[in-house]
């Protein structure tokens, strides 16, 4: 399976459902986010899965561990693939995530958003660079029995040595040439593979392309 899942971020579900058709015999799966999530609910979760990709439910769920808890059965019929909890959500919380998660689901942790460095984090109360952040989460992770965490491509392969058997899901990458965006810490799609990821994730170079199909094989050729 392509190592490639492609990100969703549109509010409108027939243009989702159109970059769905075009990359469904080419990807590896499709990232379903806040955006989509908040637009059409579980209702067109469903209906995008109908295309046959794994599904990555990527809703960073952040609450009290019951919470949480119920939110994780609550979207079990959906079977995402891959669904995420925030990492600074706590042991108890991501404990209770995984408890409540399908057996068909991976649980992965978000550690430090792609959009984040170190004077963000400062900002934010939290001492070290962002590979400091990750590594003190991603043990967390692993210590709550997580199957993995999200992180960037430049902290994946310190994340792979202290965890060799996590999955480990990748943001922020760029092909080259590719503008960065938003983004603060990316990578090159075969930078992340040859570091360790176990998903890329990517959006924009893939879904505003005149022919998503062959983005998502270009990007490949590349691996």
């Amino acid at each position: 399976m392509s190592p490639i899942f492609v990100a969703i971020d549109t509010p409108d579900l027939a243009r989702a459902r159109d970059i769905a058709r075009a990359v469904r015999s080419v990807a590896g799966g499709l990232k379903l986010g806040l955006e989509f999530f908040a637009a059409n609910g579980p209702a067109g979760v469903a209906e995008l899965g109908e295309f046959g990709l794994p599904i990555f439910l990527d809703l960073k769920l952040h609450d009290i561990p019951n919470t949480v808890a119920k939110a994780v059965r609550a979207l079990a019929p959906l079977e995402p693939a891959i669904l995420t909890v925030h990492a600074a959500g706590g042991l108890a919380m991501l404990e209770n995530a995984k408890a409540a998660a399908s057996l068909k689901t991976k649980v992965v942790a978000v550690t430090v958003l792609t959009s984040l460095d170190e004077k963000d984090l400062a900002a934010a109360g939290v001492k070290g660079s962002p590979a400091d952040q990750v590594t003190r989460l991603a043990a967390l992770a692993q210590s709550a029995g997580l199957d993995g965490i999200v992180c960037s491509g430049e902290e994946v392969g310190a994340a792979r040595k202290a965890w060799p058997d996590g999955f480990f899901v990748v943001p922020g990458v760029r092909p080259p040439g590719g503008g960065a965006a938003d983004q603060k810490r990316i990578v090159t799609p075969r930078a992340a593979i040859d570091a360790g990821a176990s998903v890329l994730v990517i959006g924009r170079p893939i879904t505003e392309a005149d022919d998503p199909s062959a983005a998502v094989r270009s990007i490949a050729a590349t691996l």
